[in-house]
């Protein structure tokens, strides 16, 4: 029950988070959209009958490449009232809101058996959290901006359903080590550049006159606490990195892969 309590919470806070971004807000009417419109696609492809590229799933290896949407998150724990500093045991912080970023990558696909390929999709993100501190109730005025850019490295299994004459859906799993290639020290907050990931998504692959169009939603946890507990050194630190026990990361990535 715990459990369940927990995941009610941290989406209660997504969708707190969405409301208060609209471009992200527009983001996620475009995934709704997309996912409404699918039967009706479906629909017309049973009616066509004609498959495109019928020979595609057959090619041992494939090649690509991806662009997508992201949104960057942090899962936050705080250190107990009683160590932290004299005088900070009500300070805390907040990701105050989800802001789109963009992915780009490259795809190579081996085919292990007629459900089964291996992906590897090498990469580079760009995208930004917002953590707001809040002293005693009160908010500052200026929320601490941490921004990313990310090398990825997704290693992931992708199992797929039969095909549906020109569509096919799939889920996908696996792991993805990430490098953070900006500043690590963000005015008095230090974060480790390396984490890796567990992914999990599903998506639809379409098959297209010329090539194969995939659209594909996804989740990524970060397993390593990315906060530095020595800080940057700065005498700010107290009041940014010393409230904190722990800083893990989570992206939502909608993409769009050509192969």
């Amino acid at each position: 029950m715990s459990l369940l309590k927990n995941e009610r919470n941290n989406l209660l806070v997504f969708f707190v988070k969405l409301k208060n971004h609209w471009p992200l807000r527009l983001f996620v009417l475009f995934i709704c959209l997309w996912v409404l419109q699918m039967p009706a696609f479906s629909q017309m492809e049973n009616k066509k009958k004609v498959p495109n590229l019928p020979a595609f799933d057959y090619k041992p290896l494939h090649f690509g490449f991806l662009i997508g949407l992201n949104a960057m998150d942090f899962k936050v724990r705080h250190k107990m009232p009683a160590d932290r500093p004299e005088g900070l045991e009500n300070r805390y912080a907040e990701v105050v809101s989800l802001n789109p970023g963009v992915n780009i990558g490259i795809v190579t696909s081996l085919r292990l058996n007629k459900n089964l390929n291996l992906r590897f999709l090498p990469g580079i993100s760009f995208g930004q959290r917002d953590l707001l501190y809040i002293q005693d109730g009160e908010a500052e005025e200026v929320p601490l901006e941490i921004k990313s850019t990310f090398l990825e490295f997704p290693l992931l299994l992708k199992f797929s359903g039969d095909r549906m004459t020109n569509f096919k859906p799939y889920v996908i799993g696996g792991i993805n080590p990430r490098i953070d290639l900006a500043k690590t020290e963000n005015d008095g907050l230090s974060l480790r550049s390396n984490d890796l990931y567990l992914e999990v998504g599903t998506g639809i692959d379409m098959y297209l006159n010329y090539f194969r169009l995939s659209t594909e939603v996804k989740l990524s946890v970060g397993l390593r606490n990315v906060l530095n507990p020595d800080g940057t050194g700065e005498p700010e630190d107290v009041y940014f990195t010393d409230v904190l026990d722990r800083l893990s990361s989570r992206l939502f990535v909608f993409s769009f892969y050509f192969e």
